[in-house]
């Protein structure tokens, strides 16, 4: 029995090509730490971390300076340090009726010390209308933060018009990035944004334990570091120092994980962000084309205008469970079922508490995987 990857909205799999050569190399033969010696090894260590910041700053067209891109231990600390890094009591904060909990937890926390947050609404294939961002707005609102595209339903939110909302507005906007970085343009300078948190082991196809966060250098200086130490920097201080990226990367950073990132920024501006959404759109029409007709509820639009390469199903009259272990034993094809640590998310598509199951594509999937999977939904859900 063939074996399909379909789970790339939780990480991608295989990696970009040269990613575990990358990280092996660094282990095997150079093994320093940076900022905490002049050798040469640390030196050549240093080299590829101040590329790999480069390449960020290239790929997401941030017109700051590299200083201001931050590497973080992985895209949830990343939202967790603007969110806590930023808001005080009595602040208010609007985000997403389709965040994630990486978004959602750290505000119901804040909310227990006085911040408030509002929902921006949306309809029930989670689509939302910029416009009804604006009778949500408060004297104290102090943030933006939304999610570029579902985790769920794959449904893309309305980035640039509410971008320039919050420009009118004198909003800062954060944004996160987990669905879309390696999938769809992401344009730092054109949209104005305050902050932009991505993970390296999905759409950018590095390993797991490494992000990166950068940081408009307005709403940098107003960011507090949610964790302080040493940075191999300002050694006579007990003082945090306040410089970029310092600020913010206390302690060593993970230097294996931002090698296999390196060279898997290498393969994405290779190929180019507008290929890799091509392949994505390719993919998701021909499943959704694949599906009609089937007693089975598609959770999102639906379209591949309007969504990312992630499709939630909803058998409705079958345990989606099942069917999921089902998919996986009986055709070796690996998918996501449950709620996807986005319950507000289902609510809104109403697919809570049952969830769906989601099929999520990548670089590496081919056509006649789709197919495969296409069909064995099919038989499953004609049973």
């Amino acid at each position: 029995m063939q074996t399909v990857y379909l789970d790339n909205g939780a990480t991608s799999f295989p990696k970009a090509p040269g990613v575990g050569d990358a990280m092996t190399d660094y282990l095997k033969n150079n093994g320093a730490n940076v900022n905490r010696g002049t050798y040469s090894r640390a030196s050549s260590a240093a080299m590829t971390v101040l590329e790999t910041r480069e390449q960020l700053k290239e790929l997401f067209h941030f017109p700051g300076d590299e200083t201001e891109i931050v590497f973080t231990p992985g895209h949830t600390f990343g939202l967790n340090q603007i969110l806590c890094g930023y808001l005080k009591p009595g602040d208010h904060v609007l985000v997403s009726s389709m965040e994630h909990n990486a978004v959602m937890r750290p505000l119901t926390e804040l909310q227990k010390r006085g911040v408030e947050f509002s929902r921006i609404p949306a309809d029930r294939d989670g689509r939302t209308r910029a416009e009804d961002l604006r009778p949500l707005l408060r004297e104290n609102t102090r943030l933006v933060m939304v999610n570029h595209a579902s985790n769920v339903s794959g449904t893309v939110f309305p980035l640039e018009e509410v971008a320039e909302i919050c420009r009118q507005e004198a909003l800062p906007l954060a944004v996160d990035a987990a669905q879309t970085a390696g999938h769809l343009e992401v344009d730092f300078a054109k949209l104005h944004l305050a902050a932009l948190s991505v993970p390296g082991h999905k759409g950018l196809l590095g390993p797991q334990g490494i992000g990166a966060l950068l940081l408009d250098r307005d709403f940098a200086d107003a960011l507090h570091p949610i964790v302080t130490g040493g940075t191999g920097s300002a050694s006579d201080s007990e003082v945090q120092p306040k410089y970029m990226p310092d600020r913010f990367e206390s302690g060593t950073v993970n230097l294996p994980g931002i090698f296999g990132l390196h060279a898997a920024l290498a393969f994405i501006l290779k190929n180019g962000v507008d290929k890799l959404e091509a392949h994505d759109r390719k993919l998701t029409e021909h499943f959704l084309t694949g599906l009609k007709s089937l007693p089975l509820r598609i959770a999102g639009p639906g379209s591949c205008d309007e969504q990312v390469g992630v499709v939630s199903l909803d058998f409705c009259e079958q345990d989606n469970g099942e069917i999921a272990y089902r998919l996986e034993q009986d055709y070796g094809i690996m998918t996501r079922v449950g709620l996807h640590c986005a319950p507000n998310a289902h609510k809104t598509l109403g697919t809570f508490p049952q969830g769906t199951v989601r099929f999520s594509f990548g670089y590496a999937t081919t056509e006649e995987e789709i197919d495969y999977a296409i069909n064995a939904v099919r038989e499953l859900a004609m049973k």
